[in-house]
């Protein structure tokens, strides 16, 4: 935002070192800590220790002092800055209020929708993220994944990367032949006609609950497995049209979340290709066939001449030469670097409790060689639960189905807005009570650190005056109102010729902070960051809304004033699309 200034002050500085006989170091620059003024600093260190290291006779704190002094007298005060201190080595700029306010201010409202976004870093990255079971229900458990994995893609898409948003449905194992065949042997011919994960949940929690009462059909099972295996033409077809079934389901849902995908992976393309990578690793020494009495296991500890436990043994094919998910995941991770050769990072948006098997599927990549092993990066996160530690088991048909969620969350917020908005049409309610229904199910599964556990409960999620997104959502609401009532949205800038007010300094520092909080939150692979930033940046506005007249006061301040509402609007507007939560124009 301020580019142009700091680069005519490292020109000035440059002249001023050419002129002194002094080496021309290169500058690091940092914000000073905001306290009612907005500043640079940067050091002389390393310039003073060069020129002792060169034979100057002087030590390095006393001589970056005298050039930080010099070079302030030098440079006097730039134009749109208010004074220029050297401190023990630092110079520090501070710019002049009044400039600065005007130039976040303008910034935001020119730049809209790209406001805070990063220039291309020229990188593809993949993120691969919920990763459901076919033929199963779509819960809760499944939330937190889908969610997560979203949030990420949007902060490295607007942060400069091109990013590539890959599912990995599960779809086929034992579960899906569990389904096959209480479906073959009790539903044939049957189609879901709606609540097609709720249906396709049910009929898998019926297959359980038989093979439980008699486990004797196990062997049913497992001969319906051998037809899979032997890909019987009738199993197969099945086996196709019934998925197709589930992943229209999950589009439904994907859909209601706003959640898109460029890519779909799928364990079953894996398998085969896979048993032959797991062949490759035999081969080459790297795995060990202890069949038929054991597995085909890589021990990487030994491999690796490890003493202390680590990655311990991987087990990459079973006795009987079925696949395993090491054996797909070592497959799915070569097929993503050969169908994408500049992948510059592989993520994996998966539970904690899969954090050593993706250790030692990247490792085992590594022993055997792939330049592309140490670009593959696990993003572990923490399970979500309800009050009451409601426990996820879609075996025993105990869950909480999602659309159950995404509907009770809708219900709660429209009950809101009915009282919030009454004249509105039922239509115009319908329509923000899911943008803040939906909101309320993402905002805390974002706004909560990966490795914590996220315990959901409706009170603090639809909460309208603490840390969630309705809070978030209203302030983007408040700020339209206030510009409607204004009557027209001032298109020229305003610098202010008064005194900035502390809660209009705060916001204007909250305003600055976007672009450097989405590049936080990108590099560290953190939505918090920016989960937190947006309700920080909604309390400093619903703050300056309480303090500052806007509409009720005199011109230049009410032309200011409108200018920073709608700075502070579409701040908050990236912000929440960062989120995958829709900024709604009422409440």
């Amino acid at each position: 935002m301020f580019e142009a200034e700091q680069r005519q002050i490292e020109e000035k500085i440059s002249a001023f070192c050419a002129a002194n006989e002094l080496p021309n170091v290169p500058l690091q620059w940092k914000w000073i800590p905001f306290s009612g003024h907005w500043g640079i600093s940067t050091a002389f260190f390393q310039l003073a220790a060069l020129e002792v290291r060169q034979g100057r006779k002087v030590q390095v704190n006393q001589f970056a002092g005298e050039l930080a002094e010099r070079i302030g007298e030098f440079l006097g005060v730039p134009a749109g800055f208010e004074k220029v201190e050297a401190v023990n080595g630092y110079l520090n700029l501070y710019f002049d209020p009044a400039v600065y306010a005007r130039r976040v201010i303008d910034t935001a409202i020119d730049q809209g929708t790209s406001f805070g976004k990063g220039a291309s870093r020229s990188q593809r990255v993949m993120v691969e993220f919920s990763q459901p079971n076919t033929h199963k229900a779509f819960h809760v458990g499944h939330l937190r994944s889908a969610i997560l994995g979203d949030g990420i893609s949007r902060l490295l898409a607007f942060a400069g990367y091109d990013v590539i948003r890959a599912n990995y449905p599960g779809d086929i194992g034992l579960h899906v032949i569990k389904w096959l065949w209480c479906y073959m042997n009790f539903h044939a011919g049957e189609k879901p006609t709606e609540n097609i994960t709720r249906w396709m949940g049910d009929i898998y929690a019926e297959a359980s609950r038989r093979l439980e009462e008699n486990p004797d059909l196990e062997a049913e099972i497992r001969a319906l497995y051998t037809r899979w295996d032997r890909r019987d033409p009738q199993v197969v077809s099945l086996w196709q049209e019934t998925r197709q079934w589930s992943l229209d389901g999950f589009n439904e849902i994907y859909s209601q979340l706003d959640i898109p995908f460029d890519r779909y992976y799928f364990n079953s393309e894996e398998e085969q290709s896979g048993k032959q990578l797991v062949a490759d690793l035999i081969e080459q020494g790297i795995a060990t066939d202890e069949r038929p009495d054991g597995a085909v296991v890589v021990k990487l500890d030994e491999l690796l001449g490890l003493k202390n436990e680590k990655y311990r043994v991987l087990v990459v094919l079973r006795s009987d030469g079925t696949a395993l998910y090491a054996t797909e995941d070592l497959s799915l991770a070569r097929r993503k670097f050969t169908d994408y050769p500049d992948l510059a990072k592989s993520y994996y948006v998966v539970d904690v409790r899969q954090s050593l098997h993706f250790q030692q599927v990247f490792k085992t990549l590594e022993i055997a060689g792939y330049p592309w092993a140490d670009r593959c990066h696990h993003i572990p996160y923490e399970l979500v639960t309800l009050p009451g530690n409601v426990v996820m088991a879609s075996r025993e048909g105990v869950v909480v189905l999602l659309e159950d969620l995404i509907k009770e969350a809708t219900e709660r917020a429209y009950e809101v807005v009915k009282i919030k908005n009454p004249d509105l049409s039922e239509e115009k309610k319908r329509e923000i009570a899911h943008a803040v229904g939906i909101g309320a199910i993402k905002y805390p599964m974002l706004a909560r650190d990966n490795t914590k556990m996220v315990t959901f409960d409706w009170e603090t999620a639809l909460d309208f005056n603490g840390q969630a997104a309705p809070y978030i959502q209203y302030a983007y609401v408040r700020g339209g109102s206030i510009l409607r009532k204004g009557g027209v949205e001032p298109a020229v800038s305003v610098a202010p010729d008064y005194e900035l007010t502390a809660a209009e300094l705060e916001l204007i520092d909250q305003l600055a902070r976007l672009p450097n909080e989405v590049q936080r939150a990108a590099d560290e692979l953190r939505p918090l960051w920016m989960a937190t930033y947006a309700y920080e940046l909604a309390r400093a506005f619903n703050d300056f809304y309480t303090q500052c007249p806007v509409l009720q006061t005199g011109e230049p301040v009410r032309s200011f004033r409108l200018r920073l509402v709608m700075a502070s609007r579409q701040a908050l507007a990236n912000s929440l699309a960062l989120l995958g939560i829709t900024a709604p124009q009422a409440m």
